[in-house]
């Protein structure tokens, strides 16, 4: 009965070591692939697209449940879904617009990436257009498949170019 153990013991080791398996899933390499800078850059176009709508929850949708939202016409940091939504259904009164300027993309694993640089938002305020131009940084990490912005911070430029 020690031979046939012994046996099958060695056996085991023997596939383990032709397919590089340690049987430790901490160990085995990640499967995803990592983003390319243009798919982060488009994360920008689908949260625009979610201002576009109006709706406040559609893009609170875009943020993670624990993110945190610096944003650029309030003091107020928001670090919930509930104050991220109530700054959004102010914001988009104003029927806002962005444009990137300026991005400069880091991806830093196949499920985190960091987008920051400037943008211009078109803006409706009492009626008449204007344009504000704002410095951001969006944090992105991949939740579950989806890219969600976990931290985003916006703030006006501090002098006109």
């Amino acid at each position: 009965m020690r031979k046939q153990i012994a046996g099958v013991a060695a056996l085991a080791g023997v596939a383990l070591l032709v397919t590089g398996c340690t049987g430790n899933a901490a160990e085995a390499p990640k499967q995803d692939a990592m983003p390319t800078t243009e798919q982060i850059k488009a994360l920008f176009a689908d949260w625009n697209a979610a201002l576009a709508t109006g709706d406040a929850q559609k893009v609170a949708d875009r943020y993670a449940p624990n993110a945190v939202l610096l944003p650029t016409v309030s003091n107020k940091v928001r670090s919930n879904r509930a104050e991220i939504v109530d700054y959004f259904e102010h914001f988009l009164q104003n029927k806002p617009s962005g444009t990137i300027l300026d991005s400069h993309v880091a991806v830093l694993d196949a499920d985190d990436a960091i987008d920051a640089g400037t943008y211009r938002f078109a803006l409706t305020r009492d009626g008449k257009p204007t344009t504000v131009d704002a410095r951001y940084t969006f944090v992105y990490e991949k939740i579950d498949g989806r890219w969600l912005i976990v931290n985003h911070h916006s703030s006006a430029m501090p002098e006109k170019a």
